[in-house]
């Protein structure tokens, strides 16, 4: 009988050349995250057109905005578990088929309370999307490239959000609201037909729950057919992987449980700055003496250069330490969120304090399911990430209701931004806080061996 060939997938992974099979799993999460992108925004494509054909007030949309971000949140919370229970691919697919249907169906909502009902069931397919398209990327990804090649899939969400803009700006004359929103949900199903028929499993998680050597064989020689010499015998080499019976043990348990906590801290902070800026940024532009056309250049700006910052980023997480590269992206963000309250009276000058915040406060928040990914074993990363983006959904919607907060306190235009650089600085410091706690065990180590 042949003696069993071993192969550690990872080391396989990692020793190979990014093939071509793997540029079309990236392209297949890029198009997910985008099309997440675009059904995330899509109300408020279509705001104006409800509150003139419905006859309703502006603010009676509130519900409706916020109902997609409570959605959001449960989604992630709950299939991150699902995930590392029954696949990443099964839950991506199944993620599609919800908010691809669920936003057809808004296309005939006749009422706000069915319209805020159809958002938030709309939104628990978009809260499932993002974290397992980042977790099966990352487990598909060597390691030398894995922050960059995760960073790449997600500039499909604000590319995906803001072609919806110029597609609705078509769409809604010709064809009314309705259009927006069935393309909306055409896409996203057929797309899901798509991921049926030529999205693989991640083979960390195959090899994990003990699939048949042949099939996992038979995705690992599109990436390396060279070095699979029957019979094969797939191995993991990581801590942690099967220490836990259920991947919500693994992220709480002692060896986990305090980057688990500075990760959902750094992104509630993140998000909370991110959704306070966006949503506000243009009225407190606007209340500082700017013109309205001002106003919404300025802001326009913040979220233009999010690609340029998750790229760069994502290159220098791949060759220094992750944590501190993250970091200095918070800390950059609180640096220019606090200059934007001092340079009110020149516009040049803000827009472009405000364009360098958004290239630092995009390319940090963005890199946090990199970090993630990273972070936890097989067994726990879909839960992990899912955990993370779900408990910072929360920071957005606070940071979207404190907004009207900071205008009722009658607060100068600086100590505003004063105060809108703490959360940059909480998520930095939460970072540096896991990074140590990590470092601590080596250092202890080598002072050991040192005596």
């Amino acid at each position: 009988m042949p003696q069993e060939n071993t192969i550690d997938v990872q080391a396989l992974i990692n020793n190979s050349r990014f093939s071509t099979y793997q540029w079309l799993i990236l392209g297949m999460c890029f198009l997910t995250v985008a099309l997440d992108g675009f059904d995330t925004a899509i109300v408020g494509y279509i705001a104006a057109s409800l509150v003139q054909e419905w006859g309703i007030e502006k603010t009676s949309l509130g519900p409706v905005m916020s109902a997609a971000l409570v959605g959001l949140a449960v989604g992630a919370l709950t299939a991150g578990p699902l995930a590392d229970r029954i696949g990443r691919r099964k839950v991506l697919i199944l993620s599609l088929l919800v908010f691809g249907g669920f936003s057809l169906l808004t296309a005939f909502a006749t009422n706000l309370s069915m319209l805020t009902l159809l958002r938030f069931l709309t939104g628990l397919g978009l809260g499932a999307a993002m974290p397992n398209a980042a977790t099966l990327m990352s487990e598909y990804a060597p390691e030398r490239r894995r922050a960059l090649l995760v960073n790449l899939m997600f500039c499909g969400f604000p590319l995906g959000s803001s072609l919806g803009g110029f597609v609705s700006a078509w769409l809604i004359p010709h064809f009314g609201w309705q259009s927006v929103l069935i393309l909306g949900g055409v896409a996203p199903l057929l797309l899901a037909l798509v991921l049926i028929a030529a999205l693989p499993e991640s083979v960390r998680f195959m090899v994990l729950h003990r699939y048949p050597a042949e099939r996992i064989a038979a995705v690992l020689r599109r990436i390396s057919p060279q070095q699979l010499v029957a019979p094969l015998r797939f191995t993991l080499n990581e801590q942690g992987a099967k220490t836990e019976k259920s991947a919500l043990r693994v992220i709480f348990s002692p060896h986990y449980l305090r980057g688990t906590l500075m990760l959902c801290l750094t992104y509630f902070m993140g998000l909370m700055i991110f959704y306070l800026l966006t949503s506000w940024l243009p009225l407190l532009i606007r209340e500082s003496g700017a013109s309205l056309r001002q106003a919404s250049l300025i802001t326009a700006l913040f979220p233009l250069g999010g690609g340029i910052g998750v790229l760069v980023i994502g290159w220098l997480m791949d060759r220094m330490n992750p944590h501190k590269v993250v970091a200095v992206g918070y800390l950059l963000t609180a640096l220019f969120v606090f200059a934007i309250g001092f340079v009110n009276t020149n516009p040049v000058l803000m827009g472009g304090v405000v364009f360098i915040a958004g290239v630092c406060m995009n390319g940090a928040q963005s890199s946090m399911p990199a970090l993630a990914a990273g972070y936890y074993p097989t067994n726990g990363r879909a839960t992990g990430v899912a955990w993370m983006l779900g408990i910072g959904r929360f920071g957005g919607i606070l940071g979207a209701m404190s907004g009207g907060l900071l205008m009722q306190l009658q607060l100068s235009f600086s100590v505003i931004f004063t105060l809108l650089a703490i959360p940059a600085l909480v998520a930095a410091l939460a970072l540096m806080i896991k990074h140590f706690s990590l470092s601590k065990p080596a250092l202890l180590g080598s002072l050991n061996k040192a005596q």
